[in-house]
């Protein structure tokens, strides 16, 4: 019986300490965890992973956009001369632009979602609202606006109830070009897929200079490594989209001469982009005057970028100015000179004619002093040249080179400061080494000085002594020989 209470006790013991072990070991785990899902690695593949998600929500959606406005191109094409609005075909083809715009609006949502968890998680924020400010929520707005325009199958009605179609109203043109809105994607993916962007040194580089890596910096890159290409790009692009756009405008209204081929539209679209304006082919519509005062008003932009453009590789390099800036001013010394010269001559010649010669010829004397004056201006204008010249050639780029250039000068000025510092310290060490030893010498010097003190006096006073028994031994001598 005891050994089974010994049993029993040890065993009630032993799930005691093993409930208290499990109960300590849960805070442990729950630790474990934390520490899994809020360190920094795990922070990294996060935000990794993140961005790899928001890339591919982006590319979707572009695919989608494309889709959708290939689609609107086609079904306004093909309901134009081959069927009706109110026929199966255009019904189904509206449908699918409906259903590509509500994917692609879901698509908008998630990208918009997952930038707010990128900004949660590289802020720490833990609510999700924190993130939703005013600007973030009326640029969601506005985009999601521009991709849920789309022309909606209006012809379901007539082809159910079987009635003639009407005529076509500007409504479906109003919401079919706005569709054209989306290509706004393009751009966020060529962000997105960036060697600036996607590079991790250059994004920390970034930071440090506090260089946002936005759509607005990626364009300025491209801008400024292939201007030509993303100019012609742009206008090409730009070009044919809005001669579409004022052909479909223009054909509802029984305008031949921009209803009748795509190619009067072209060429109205391109005198208008150059801002010349024959008049031979006007628009009728307010639709097609609107897309023509579009297309002056980016027309005048790109005519001001190219002329930027081409401003900027018409401009001398670095090298050519200096070799520039270098035989220039070759020249206008020897130009210096020379009108130096003359002047010089000229005095001689005025001097000579003056003073030296008995006859004085006041007519080439005044031919002298006229040269004379001339020689003095162009001199002063030559001056004025060299110095314009010299205030040319600083530029910011020779400031620069002569800020790096005193910045060399300053650290070499300063480590030589270093080298003296480090001599005057090992001067001070010595002299307190010499001072401590003349301070040893002190009592030795004392100690010796009073030691020939006292052999000194005492040699003085054998000396003394010797002279006074010498003294009275001569006066005791003298004294016996006087008795």
């Amino acid at each position: 019986v005891r050994g089974q209470d010994t049993l029993a006790s040890s065993s009630s013991r032993s799930s005691a300490w093993s409930n208290r072990s499990l109960r300590e070991s849960k805070p442990d785990m729950k630790d474990d965890q934390y520490w899994k899902t809020h360190s920094i690695g795990w922070r990294l593949v996060r935000r990794r992973a993140l961005f790899e998600r928001r890339q591919r929500l982006n590319d979707c959606a572009l695919a989608v956009g494309i889709f959708g406005v290939v689609v609107m191109v086609m079904e306004t094409e093909l309901s134009w001369g081959v069927y009706s609005k109110s026929s199966i075909y255009s019904i189904v083809l509206k449908s699918v632009i409906s259903v590509s715009t509500v994917l692609l609006v879901g698509l908008i949502v998630a990208y918009h979602c997952c930038e707010v968890q990128l900004y949660m998680h590289d802020n720490g924020a833990e609510d999700w609202r924190i993130a939703m400010t005013m600007e973030r929520v009326t640029l969601i707005a506005l985009e999601l606006v521009a991709v849920a325009i789309h022309p909606y199958p209006m012809g379901v009605l007539a082809y159910v109830q079987k009635v003639p179609p009407s005529s076509e109203t500007e409504l479906e043109i109003m919401l079919a070009l706005p569709m054209f809105l989306r290509l706004y994607l393009l751009g966020r993916a060529m962000m997105l897929h960036s060697r600036l962007f996607t590079d991790t040194a250059s994004r920390s580089i970034g930071a440090l200079n506090k260089i946002h890596f936005n759509t607005r910096f990626v364009g300025k890159t491209l801008m400024t490594t292939y201007p030509g290409t993303v100019l012609m790009i742009f206008s090409v692009s730009l070009w044919i989209v809005a001669a579409w756009g004022l052909h479909v405008c223009e054909r509802h209204h029984n305008y031949r001469d921009l209803s009748s081929n795509y190619m009067e539209a072209l060429w109205m679209v391109s005198v208008t982009f150059l801002s010349i304006g024959y008049g031979d082919v006007v628009p009728h519509t307010y639709c097609g005057r609107s897309i023509c005062l579009l297309t002056g008003i980016m027309g005048a932009g790109c005519t001001v970028l190219v002329v930027a453009v081409v401003a900027r590789k018409l401009e001398l390099t670095r090298a050519e100015k200096h070799v520039h800036n270098f035989m220039m001013d070759s020249h206008i010394s020897k130009e210096i000179k020379s009108a130096a010269a003359n002047v010089l001559r000229e005095t001689w010649l005025i001097y000579k004619h003056t003073k030296m010669s008995r006859e004085r010829d006041h007519t080439r004397v005044r031919m002298h002093q006229r040269k004379l004056l001339l020689a003095i201006h162009h001199l002063r204008s030559v001056k004025m040249e060299k110095r314009k010249l010299a205030d040319q050639a600083n530029s910011l780029v020779d400031l620069s080179k002569m800020q790096s250039l005193m910045y060399d000068v300053l650290s070499e000025v300063q480590g030589c400061r270093g080298e003296l510092d480090t001599h005057v310290n090992s001067l001070e060490k010595h002299v307190e080494e010499l001072r401590e030893g003349f301070r040893s010498l002190m009592p030795l010097l004392s100690n010796t000085l009073s030691t020939q003190n006292s052999s000194i006096r005492h040699l003085l006073w054998e000396r003394e002594t010797q002279a006074e028994n010498a003294a009275t031994a001569a006066t005791t001598s003298g004294g016996g020989g006087a008795q």
